[in-house]
């Protein structure tokens, strides 16, 4: 069987398994793997974290391949059974260029320049950028819509504004961003950045495309990105000064007046031309050549009324800024209040309870005022009645509020703000997880989470305000405010994978913790939490730091199940990285924790199913360890417990899982007939919905039949 596990194939494996795609059917396949490895070696190995090792141990694992045909042909089965993640990339979807684009051929001819540039080795880069309002995003706009021939494998566009913080993203961020964009499923996106970037070098490899990471702020945003193939560009764009990237730099100039005329006229549309004519000359002298501004301004035109007053004290040639004023000027007191109230977070996205709450109106009239802010400029319309900022002009409107309201009440807006957050999202964290003790909410949200018909979709909606909230929160020693924000996100890390998005709330909220001292019950909750999200992401040293804090606060506390729970997190920190003696202990004393808790006690009810779950947990631990009789009894008792055979509530899904587990050991105890009526009990469990668990299913059950031949 040796020419059948070639030496590649196996350090392919080894390189993706454990990486966090595939969620819980790649767990299954990584534990699986875990365990061949130690059969293979005759020890426990731990799964290596650097690539390097991962290879060194599949050239450990494939010398003894050789002298056992056997294990070989366990090998030959379980890389045939792998199911099929081959992601073939969508061709992207740019968004349209600006009808009114004026002038910037020569930017245009410079970056055509750069993609058909001989390649000689030399990675094809163009560094785009402009002071604020230049115009750059519709440079690589109109570039994206001119060169669609050229690129014919795929156009894809990232936009980074919608973090949470000014900072943008992390590099493993954007590199979330731009496979969702390439429209890889986001159970086949790796959960590292190492990974990440894996997969993005294979699906470019042999493409033509245009790859555009628009507002880039730092120089490790792109550095996953850099191409390593003739036929892919890279735009980075930045607004403001540029980065110190090594590509080809490429500036946008303001326009000059002849093209400047010629866009305000585009705008304004020929119905106003008399208007335009008059007042030309202040237009061109405030805007500088500036293409938003006189975007802006060519609207203001078109919408009628008198030349207002363009001094702005204190802010001389700063033509967003003068735009941005002269809009203010064109709204009625009731908008310019409310656009400079909800302008004080900081969100990266505003929706109309947001705004609402700082102008202190009810949401209809927030909807109206915020409609009026867009047609003047103040703020962009987004899908589904959300708005953004440009953040020069958030932060004029924010300056602004403070110097015409005050600090107090300033201070008393964003309270608001981040009150109407929390009464968002705590309503839909228990809707979302309306069973799970983790997402108990104050008495007085309770109520209302009967009113969210889809939690996860809420919280999806708000991570980032979420995110940012957290921080303005502490800022403004909101402390209790802060962390039950965090708390809100578990139902969103545990369901749907929103990991890279809650990971800097989660961070903020568990030092706030410490630092205030808060409630031993929160800060648990709070670095567990933590600790999953890590886990998830394959940090695993930060992980079990974050997983013991939490053990200690819940002793502190006095709270056995979240002390129970926390030891399990450990145990299953350990169970993914293949250490599966540590696991069996951690899931052992997680078992006896949970005993301890008595009739009545805080936890009672839930306790027949935590300690199902901790003996599906060791069974686990136990296959890997190589005890089969004992993680088949362990499997068995809580498949009974699932089916609803000890008088609880059937649960197919766990159910399921714990007979794809127990398939798992029967096979490797060498009981392939029973593994494979393990596998078709489990199948009817699953709907139809389930591609992945029943993909995996299908591979588990070839390598049986094939047991079963033997």
């Amino acid at each position: 069987m040796l020419e059948v596990v070639a030496l590649g194939a196996l350090t392919t494996f080894l390189m993706g398994v454990g990486n966090g795609a595939a969620g819980e059917i790649g767990k299954n396949l990584s534990l699986s793997a875990g365990a061949l490895v130690r059969r293979t070696l005759g020890r426990e190995t731990p799964l290596p974290a650097a690539p390097e090792d991962r290879r060194a141990l599949a050239e450990r694992v494939h010398a003894r391949l050789g002298g056992d045909p056997r294990r070989a042909g366990e090998w030959a089965l379980m890389l045939e059974g792998v199911p099929d993640t081959s992601v073939e990339p969508s061709r992207g979807a740019m968004p349209p260029a600006p009808w009114a684009f004026t002038n910037q051929e020569k930017v245009l001819r410079q970056l055509v320049r750069e993609a058909d540039r001989p390649w000689a080795g030399r990675p094809r880069m163009v560094l785009l950028s402009g002071p604020t309002g230049s115009g750059s995003t519709s440079v690589a706009l109109r570039l994206g819509a001119e060169t669609r021939d050229r690129f014919p494998d795929g156009q894809y566009y990232v936009d980074l504004r919608s973090a949470s913080g000014e900072a943008g993203p992390e590099p493993a961020g954007v590199l979330l961003r731009l496979l969702a964009e390439m429209d890889v499923d986001p159970d086949l996106i790796p959960a590292t950045e190492a990974d990440r970037e894996r997969l993005y070098r294979k699906l470019s490899a042999g493409r033509k495309m245009l790859v555009v990471i628009d507002h880039t702020t730092s120089l490790a945003q792109t550095r996953a990105l850099v191409p390593s193939t003739p036929d892919v560009l890279l735009v980075v764009v930045v607004s403001g000064p540029p980065l110190l990237l090594e590509a080809e730099r490429v500036a946008v100039p303001p326009l000059s007046d002849r093209h400047a005329k010629q866009l305000v006229r585009k705008v304004a549309g020929p119905e106003h031309a008399d208007r335009v004519k008059a007042q030309l000359p202040a237009v061109l002298e405030r805007c500088r050549g500036n293409a938003f501004a006189l975007h802006a301004e060519a609207r203001l035109l078109a919408g009628g009324g008198t030349e207002p007053d363009p001094v702005i004290p204190g802010v001389p040639d700063q033509p967003v800024r003068t735009a941005a004023h002269l809009a203010s000027l064109r709204l009625g007191p009731d908008a310019v209040r409310l656009c400079r109230l909800t302008a004080l977070g900081g969100w990266p996205s505003v929706g109309v309870a947001l705004a609402a709450a700082a102008a202190e109106v009810d949401g209809a009239t927030a909807a109206r005022l915020l409609d009026e802010a867009v047609e003047v400029g103040l703020l962009d319309a987004l899908p589904d009645r959300r708005y953004r900022f440009r953040p020069e002009i958030r932060r004029q409107l924010a300056e602004t509020a403070t110097a015409e309201y005050g600090l107090d009440a300033c201070a008393q807006a964003v309270r608001r703000m981040l009150e109407a957050l929390l009464g968002l999202v705590l309503p839909a964290s228990r809707a979302a997880l309306p069973e799970s003790w983790r997402t108990e909410v104050p008495a007085e949200h309770q109520a209302a989470s009967a009113s969210v018909p889809d939690g996860i979709a809420v919280l999806a909606a708000e991570v980032a305000n979420v995110a940012r909230a957290v921080v303005v929160a502490e800022e403004h020693r909101h402390t209790g405010i802060a962390l039950w924000l965090a708390r809100s996100l578990w139902p969103l890390q545990l369901k749907a994978g929103y990991w890279d998005e809650v990971l800097p709330a989660l961070r903020t909220a568990a030092r706030c913790a410490e630092e205030n001292r808060a409630d031993e019950r929160m800060a648990a909750a709070l670095h567990f939490q933590l600790a999953h999200c890590l886990g998830e992401m394959r940090r695993g040293e930060q992980a079990n730091r974050a997983a013991r804090a939490a053990v200690t606060y819940e002793r502190a506390a006095g709270h056995l199940r979240g002390e129970a729970s926390a030891v399990e997190l450990l145990g299953l920190l350990s169970l993914n990285t293949w250490s599966y003696e540590d696991a069996y202990e951690r899931f052992t004393e997680a078992e006896a924790v949970y005993r301890r808790i008595g009739p009545g006690e805080e936890g009672a009810s839930d306790l027949p199913r935590a300690l199902a779950l901790a003996e599906r947990h060791q069974g686990r631990a136990l296959r890997g360890m190589g005890r089969l009789a004992e993680s088949r009894r362990n499997l068995e008792r809580a498949t009974d417990f699932f089916a609803g055979r000890t008088g609880a509530p059937p649960e197919p899904y766990n159910r399921a899982r714990t007979l794809t587990d127990l398939a798992e050991t029967l096979h490797e105890a060498g009981d392939d007939t029973a593994a494979l009526a393990r596998i078709t009990e489990a199948e009817t469990l699953l709907p139809a919905s389930a591609t992945p668990h029943r993909a995996y299913l299908a591979g588990l059950r070839r390598r049986c039949e094939a047991g079963a031949a033997r």
